[in-house]
């Protein structure tokens, strides 16, 4: 058994691995390069579309999963396996990732730049989601000379580990390992004793933040800005985090620890996948199957609002008084957030969380860091609200989880992270006398 990394190699985003065996070629994962490695998407795959026999998808961050429709534009008609709610969420996510190029282009076009066009269309998608199979966890699929079972990640609804065997050999690919210490999903299961681990190592060089001084922090600001009758803007990816915020905003407001007051969920996809959650119920931890069981939807506060259209968002703007804004993009980099900002940004009132990663030179990065005035929109903004950074979110492992995970390995591959997250990761991994190298792109390991 042979797997050469394509994509998340020394990098964080564009997870792709091809593993071969007796000639059959299966692909653990084809995600979308992001940020300043975005260009790549356009590259060429580095093995041909149409010679892979199978696909077996973990979960379904762009990352993982942006570059599907273009290997089946490109030739590709093998059966792509994964968990039923990856199933259910997928296409979910690549509409949005569509509707975004397709806006970009035709934004570059009007203003008479050179724009390119979107790298994979709606037929492509179609392709894509003609070929899914699913498999829940802990079933068994038999592909060519490997037998593949999908185990808990407890990264996102239906996120997998992928456990593979062939030619007497184990190997096994984490995908991205949850953070254990939060409460909407059951915590990441462990992998059995393998040949080879091939592990994410996003936050090997660090640990998160305990998640209960993370809430005490989120409660008290939450309590403060809603009593003086402001907002409480938060930037938030719309899948997952979303989700989990609104679940502890349900809590608290149940529990008296906030006041009671509308939250506005200001996005389209983060609607859907809401509504989409509650047909996943079995995959998450047992405090949110509960609620379900009970009545209780999880993810709704007492006065949610949904505003899926443009116009109901640009109502929000007419609302007086105490209110929290969920809205994309999580990284601010562009999105129905970026109107609120301008709105409220101004108002001493008023409080910016940021939860996420926000990347060097951003528009997030420069609140981060403090500045009194931030330019968007063609224009210079006040910044008088007060921004806090809350650094619990994550859902990855961090570096203790990780090591946790891969404590009976013998042999590691550390992929999806940057060079000193995967090199601190190694180094302790090697102190405890494993195995561990830091994979490369386009270069084989033999397992």
């Amino acid at each position: 058994m042979k797997l050469t990394p394509y994509g998340a190699a020394q990098q964080v985003t564009g997870s792709c691995h091809l593993v071969e065996h007796d000639g059959y070629r299966l692909l653990l994962d084809c995600g979308m390069f992001q940020g300043r490695d975005e260009e790549r998407n356009r590259a060429p795959f580095g093995f041909e579309p149409e010679a892979v026999d199978a696909v077996v998808v973990s979960h379904v961050h762009l990352d993982h999963i942006g570059r599907l429709p273009r290997l089946f534009r490109e030739g590709c008609r093998a059966p792509v396996y994964c968990h039923p709610a990856t199933a259910a969420l997928l296409p979910l996510m690549l509409q949005d990732a569509l509707g975004v190029m397709v806006g970009d282009y035709e934004r570059g076009l009007r203003h008479g730049a050179d724009a390119p066009e979107p790298w994979w269309d709606e037929r492509d998608l179609e392709r894509l989601q003609q070929h899914l199979v699913e498999l829940p966890y802990y079933e068994t699929a038999a592909l060519g000379p490997f037998t593949v079972e999908l185990k808990n990640a407890g990264h996102l609804p239906g996120s997998a580990f992928v456990e593979l065997a062939a030619g007497g050999k184990l190997a096994v690919f984490s995908g991205d390992l949850g953070n254990q210490r939060k409460e909407v999903l059951a915590d990441p299961e462990f992998p059995s004793r393998a040949d080879l681990v091939v592990c994410e190592g996003t936050y090997g060089d660090r640990a998160h933040r305990p998640f209960q001084a993370t809430l005490a922090e989120l409660t008290e600001i939450m309590h403060a800005t809603l009593k003086a009758h402001a907002k409480v803007l938060i930037p938030s990816f719309a899948l997952e985090r979303a989700q989990e915020i609104l679940f502890h905003l349900r809590d608290l407001e149940e529990r008296g620890r906030i006041p009671v007051a509308p939250v506005f969920l200001d996005s389209p996809l983060a609607i859907r996948v809401t509504r989409a959650y509650a047909n996943l119920q079995e995959v998450f931890g047992m405090e949110v199957r509960q609620l379900f069981d009970n009545g209780t939807d999880p993810f709704a506060t007492a006065a949610l609002r949904c505003t899926e259209s443009v116009e109901a968002s640009k109502s929000i703007n007419d609302f007086e008084g105490a209110a929290t804004i969920i809205a994309g993009s999580g990284m601010l980099h562009g999105g129905r957030i970026l109107h609120h900002l301008r709105r409220h940004l101004d108002d001493p009132h008023s409080a910016v969380i940021i939860l996420g990663f926000q990347p060097p030179g951003s528009l997030g990065r420069a609140l981060v860091d403090g500045a009194r005035t931030v330019r968007f929109f063609g224009s210079d903004h006040e910044v008088r609200a007060s921004v806090h950074t809350i650094g619990g979110f994550s859902g990855h492992a961090d570096r203790d989880e990780l090591l946790e995970w891969l404590e009976e390995q013998p042999r590691v591959a550390l992929v999806h992270g940057d060079d000193e997250a995967l090199q601190t990761l190694q180094q302790r991994l090697a102190e405890r006398g494993q195995r561990a190298l830091v994979a490369r792109h386009g270069e084989p390991i033999e397992v």
